[in-house]
């Protein structure tokens, strides 16, 4: 017993002398860590930023409620434009308005299905390829295909809710040599309708495959074929019927959460201009030798006014995942402007295109690959041609 007792006692002398030692202490021995030690480089960055921000916002200034106090009250981060309490400009306060009202009449959601990021700058890392592909008869008992080379670019894109600016840096052109191609984009999307422009050129080299019917037959494939060049640009608007629960932003944008899977149908309107020629002298002899005589190349030269009707629908997929599919069929009149084919080409114009994404979302930061393909059909009495421009830009950024 004696044994146990002893044992008792140095135990209870353990936990409760370092407690009575630590109470006598005096106050200014006890240690003060400083939080920026375990800091990296980035992180110390940070927090000076941080700091000078707010050093700025606490600095006095002048509060007289004059012209000049909202200016005033803006270097020191102590505006607020739905407070009512201070007297803005009549043109910023004429602007603040009209965005409200926008934001509320074009930019609402089902908080069901849709929800803000609750950021509205973003900053993205982007690698973007494209090619263009033509398959037909341009000519009678000749049938080709031709693929452009593939245009990589990468680029880095600012985001400050619908407005963005960019550069990108051509990474093909270091390896097929040149600049042969470029491809611009636009896009605007909110909740109600989304619009879009594109202008692309190329008059880089294709791989052309060809195969020739009548008398001796004869095909093969020319690996640097220059003898095309291709521009087309347009724009087209649409409107999302379902647009409170379907969000094509979450998609494309990355600017909303889409919470539960959703669809919506999409009609609208195209306008396009296209023109794509051939050069015969750049076929080789074989081919030049088995043409019809006195044979004229078409030349592609046109406008399309079309109406879109198609459909889209986001996947949610776990909390992470987001898919989409969107395919909107456009057909409506050709203006055909090339008048070696004008009495006999159809004014029928005919066209699909479609969009897929992939988003990944990762709190603050994003992942994604979104497609696009765009298919023209052109048809005359005596020849048809298919067109189409393939996209793919797979991306990395971050919310902010």
């Amino acid at each position: 017993m004696k044994t146990y007792r002893f044992i008792l006692l140095f135990m209870l002398l353990c936990v409760v002398t370092p407690q009575a030692f630590a109470q006598d202490a005096p106050a200014d021995t006890v240690a003060v860590t400083d939080t920026t030690a375990h800091m990296n480089k980035f992180e110390r960055m940070k927090a000076r930023a941080r700091q000078r921000i707010e050093e700025k916002k606490n600095e006095p200034y002048d509060t007289i409620r004059d012209k000049g106090y909202w200016w005033r009250a803006l270097k020191h981060g102590k505006v607020d434009l739905d407070g009512g309490t201070i007297d803005y400009p009549a043109f910023i306060d004429f602007c603040w308005k009209v965005y409200k009202w926008g934001d509320k009449a074009f930019n609402s959601y089902d908080s069901a299905y849709v929800v803000s990021t609750g950021k509205n700058w973003k900053l993205m890392l982007k690698s973007m390829n494209w090619a263009d592909t033509y398959s037909g008869e341009p000519v009678k008992n000749m049938h080709i295909f031709t693929r452009s080379n593939l245009t990589s670019n990468l680029g880095i894109q600012l985001s400050f809710m619908a407005v963005s600016v960019g550069y990108t840096m051509g990474v093909s052109d270091w390896i097929h040599g040149g600049n042969h191609s470029k491809k611009l984009d636009f896009s605007f999307t909110c909740a109600r309708f989304s619009a879009d422009a594109y202008y692309m050129e190329n008059t880089g080299k294709t791989v052309f495959t060809y195969r020739q019917s009548g008398g001796e037959k004869h095909k093969g494939t020319i690996r640097d074929f220059g003898g095309m060049k291709r521009k087309a640009y347009g724009m087209s608007a649409y409107y999302f019927f379902n647009n409170r629960r379907y969000a094509q932003a979450a998609s494309y944008c990355f600017s909303k959460y889409q919470k539960r899977s959703a669809g919506s149908f999409i009609a609208g309107i195209c306008l396009q201009h296209r023109d794509m020629s051939f050069d015969a002298s750049e076929f080789p002899q074989v081919v030049r030798d088995n043409l019809p005589e006195n044979v004229e190349m078409p030349h592609f030269l046109y406008n399309d006014y079309c109406l879109m009707l198609g459909y889209g629908h986001n996947w949610v997929l776990g909390k992470r995942w987001l898919l989409n599919l969107t395919v909107t069929p456009y057909t409506g009149y050709r203006q055909m402007l090339a008048t070696q084919h004008e009495q006999r080409a159809s004014r029928w114009s005919i066209n699909l295109r479609a969009r897929m994404a992939a988003v990944y979302n990762l709190n603050r930061f994003f992942l994604g690959i979104q497609s696009y393909t765009d298919i023209h059909h052109y048809t005359t009495d005596n020849f048809f041609f298919t067109g189409s421009l393939l996209d793919c830009t797979v991306l990395a950024g971050i919310r902010f």
